[in-house]
């Protein structure tokens, strides 16, 4: 399972960017598709998620500013960010949960996007 990310870039404070990922490979059904970000010196930290039934969750730093959306079948996910903030500069990674038959849950990560947003 390969997950390739797209979208991020610099952009000015206010500014908006659309990152986009897309899972390929023998994926079985993902339960669950995340957004992480990690700034410099930083843990890496949820963002958004987004269930199999499209149900949502966001971190309190971003709640009102990102939407995070996904097309089940061209098995992508999206994070819309507007408002952007300096402090919303990090490395986004893309993740997802997946379960196959026979098979126990399994986590993939992307390689990361940077996102930077200047002041």
């Amino acid at each position: 399972v390969q997950l390739q990310a797209s979208g991020g870039g610099l952009v000015q404070a206010g500014g908006s960017l659309r990152l986009s990922c897309v899972a390929s490979g023998k994926i079985g059904s993902i339960i669950v598709m995340n957004w992480y970000r990690q700034a410099p010196e930083k843990q890496r930290e949820l963002v958004a998620s987004i269930s199999s039934q499209s149900s949502t969750t966001y971190s309190d730093s971003v709640k009102g500013r990102f939407t995070i959306s996904r097309d089940n079948a061209k098995n992508t996910v999206s994070l819309q960010m507007n408002s952007l903030k300096p402090e919303d500069t990090a490395i986004y990674y893309c993740n997802i949960l997946t379960v196959r038959p026979g098979e126990g849950a399994m986590n993939y990560w992307g390689k990361g996007t940077q996102v930077t947003v200047s002041s």
